[in-house]
Formats: structure tokens, sequence, C-alpha cells
């Protein structure tokens, strides 16, 4: 039997949207509004440790058999929102993913080929019927893409050191989904003019092309997740990665170079002690 580790499962970040109720086709409406009603609703911890559950048979079970009926859900102006876990799209979407993160000999011990083709098999056919289908849930490993620092602003942001294991560090920034829209068209518009084609224009359209597929009046979470841990408490209470972002976007409108390469140069450095601990592992 592999051993779960922080090889197999890393510290993962997440970017979530909450959408209204009027969002989604009946029956389905009606599953979210009984389940919002629920008070045993689950965490994001409680979807991990499902994770981590399935991982442990022989052979392993790499995507959930069915869909989860799970969502995190959120009031927002007195507006209900939901936002579905879809693990199986997901765990498809991430098994696709491991290739590039891991070794052949690692990933073959965790995930044998024969049981990575049957889940690959799966998943052709259930797209076939599902063409249209998208996750609510973004995951990033080890990492927060500065593509999401785009979508959000410092003073969104929400910090909390922690107590115990019951309530850990917390830190997150929510947005309405105009505002995030807003933030990539303008990103967007900087980039082009001042840079390259490069990987940072590529993360904002596509995560800009994502939010395009949601109602209006969503709601956009950034969630360091699993990663408060792997970040230093004191780091993590001085962590304004966003604000690094947009004054670094900022400086390259207004053409001070400088202070652009300023700004990078500390989101460099902040996440350096992550990347460390990835490379440890």
């Amino acid at each position: 039997m592999p051993k779960v580790s922080s090889v197999i499962v890393p510290y993962a970040a997440y970017l979530r949207v909450y959408e209204p109720l009027a969002a989604f086709p009946e029956p389905e409406r009606g599953h979210w509004a009984r389940y919002a009603r629920r008070p045993d609703r689950p965490s994001y911890q409680d979807e991990l440790r499902r994770s981590l559950a399935d991982l442990l048979p022989t052979p392993p079970i790499p995507v959930p058999v069915h869909e989860s009926g799970d969502a995190f859900v959120l009031e927002v102006d007195g507006v209900v929102c939901v936002c579905p876990w879809r693990t199986r799209l997901r765990g498809w979407e991430a098994l696709g993913e491991l290739a590039g993160d891991l070794p052949q000999a690692v990933l073959d011990a965790v995930l044998p080929p024969v049981v990575r083709r049957q889940a690959a098999q799966d998943y052709e056919r259930w797209l076939v019927r599902n063409p249209d289908a998208r996750p609510w849930i973004r995951t990033a490993t080890w990492q927060v893409p500065l593509s999401w620092f785009v979508l959000v602003a410092d003073e969104e942001r929400e910090y909390a050191e922690g107590t115990d294991e019951k309530a850990p560090p917390l830190l997150r920034y929510r947005t309405p989904m105009v505002q995030a829209r807003r933030r990539v068209a303008r990103a967007l518009r900087t980039l082009k003019e001042a840079v390259d084609e490069g990987p940072l224009i590529d993360g904002v359209l596509d995560v800009g092309r994502w939010l395009e597929e949601f109602h209006p009046r969503s709601l956009v979470e950034l969630d360091y997740g699993g990663l408060v841990h792997a970040v230093p408490p004191g780091e993590l209470a001085g962590d304004h990665s966003a604000a690094d972002v947009a004054e670094g976007i900022d400086a390259l409108r207004r053409g001070d170079g400088e202070a652009a390469g300023e700004a990078y140069a500390r989101l460099v450095e902040r996440w350096r002690t992550v990347r460390d601990l990835r490379s440890a592992n």
C-alpha cells in the first residue's frame, strides 16, 4: 500500500466561485436550497480527508465513483450562494496534471498505469455526455498563481493567526465577480502593452475565461487553504501578495520598470520558503 504523504497530497490553495441559487437549473437548484439549510455542512478539511481516504485502498481510487453532492455555502447580501465541490471532475483534471508534477517512478508507485488508463477512459466517456462541464473550484499546489492575485485587492484580505487544530490559521480574499472581471480586463490591457507574451498573460487570460462561465452576481474567493501550514506564522501575517501584484501592474501601467521589478522581487522572496519546502519533499 503506498504511503499517503505530502508528495502525493501537497499543500494546496483554492480559487472558488460561489454562484447564487438562481444560476442553477432545477432540480439542482432545489437540492442546493435544501443543502444550504443543513446545520452540519462539511468543511474543506472534510473534503481533503475524503480524498485522502480514496488513496489508501489497493489499488487506489484516483477519482470518486460518484460525483459529490456537497458544496460550500455563503450568504452574500441576503442571497444564498453555493460552490459545488464537483470532486469527480476535479479529480480527473488533477490526474491529468500529475504526470508533470511527479517523477515517473513515483507516479507509477502511487497510481499504477492501469489505474490511470482506466480513469482517463472514464473521463473521455463522461465528457461526451457533459461537454460544457467546468469546476467551481481551482486548486494550486505549493503556490498561489500570480494570476489569481490579479482578481483581488489588499483591502479584501482576511487573516486570522489561528489558535489550534480546530481553528487553524486563515488567509483569504473575497470579491464580487464583477470586480474580479474588471481587474482581469485592466491587468490584461496593461500586460499586453508592457510585456511580451508569457506565462503571466496566459494565466490571466485563462482565469478570465473561466470566470466568464459563471453568474455575474457570483462571489470569487481566493483561499490559501493548506498553504497556511507551509508559511511561517510571522511571514503569513505579513503576506500582502495581492498588494504586490497590484503595485507591479500599476508600475507597468506608468512605465516604471524599476518599481515593477521591486514588486516582483518581493513576491519571489516571499514564496521562496514554500518552494524550498516543496523541494525538500
